[in-house]
Parts: structure tokens; sequence; C-alpha cells
């Protein structure tokens, strides 16, 4: 278990993960989440990193409230990401400890992050199952 403890973000992201650019559609960000198990996808516009768009997101453009018209169905799928997506990214760097990410999730419920490298650009992401999997792994070498 104390292995975990020496494991760095970058050996348990997901490289080169699936990502969408800020001008797409919740219709296109619902395909997508429908052909994959993601809970999030990373937004990119010209090879940087601009967002972060979860499903929590996608539905909050569904949400009813009693100051606002629901639009149609149609049109709400036709909206582009960048009104939904969370602009204040928080994003963790390749060699951020493991111990460090699972905190930020604990602290913040959060299932995955992006994780950027110094240059500012989406080097991977990296989510609780890769946590998991990071922790058996710990408990394998430490048997």
């Amino acid at each position: 278990m104390y292995r975990f403890l020496d494991y760095r973000t970058d050996a348990f992201m997901t490289r080169n993960p699936i990502v969408i650019a800020s001008t797409a559609t919740l219709r296109e960000l619902d395909a997508i989440f429908a052909a994959h198990d993601f809970n999030a996808v990373p937004v990119v516009d010209a090879g940087n990193l601009v967002g972060f768009v979860t499903k929590f997101d996608f539905l909050k453009a569904f949400a009813f409230t009693t100051r606002q018209m629901v639009p149609h169905y149609d049109e709400l799928m036709a909206m582009p990401i960048a009104r939904v997506m969370s602009k204040d990214v928080i994003a963790v760097a390749p060699d951020a400890p493991l111990t460090r990410v699972l905190q930020q999730m604990v602290s913040l419920r959060a299932r995955s992050f992006p994780v950027r490298d110094q240059s500012g650009k989406l080097a991977g992401i990296i989510s609780r199952e890769d946590i998991m999997r990071a922790l058996g792994r710990a408990v394998q070498e430490a048997a």
C-alpha cells in the first residue's frame, strides 16, 4: 500500500482523451456520453484546454425554473458546449502525486480532472477509476 505514495498522475492517467470543441453542440456531447462511459469531457479549442464539461453540466441545461421558459428539446440540443461547460478548470499536473489528486477528488467530490502540462496543453485525464486501479496495483505490489 505504501507504493501508492510514490505514484504520479502521468503513470495512471488516460493519454490522448476524447475531447470536444466549445462550438460543438449538446447533441454532439450527448453522442460522446452515449458511446463511452465518461462522466466528463475536456473542451479544447486550437489545442488549448478551455473548459471541462460534465454530465451534470449537460443536465443543468434542461433544469426547470419558475423564472424561465424551457426551450424545446431540439433547441437545447443545438446549444453550444461553451454555454454549459465549466471555464474555471481545476486541472492537475502530470507529475502530481496521486495522493494529492485523490484528496482533491474527495474534497471537491469530483469524478475526474484534466491533466495539463507545463505549457497549458491537455496531457490527459485522470479519473476515479484510474485512482482505484493505482490503489489495486499498490496492494498487489505489496503482496
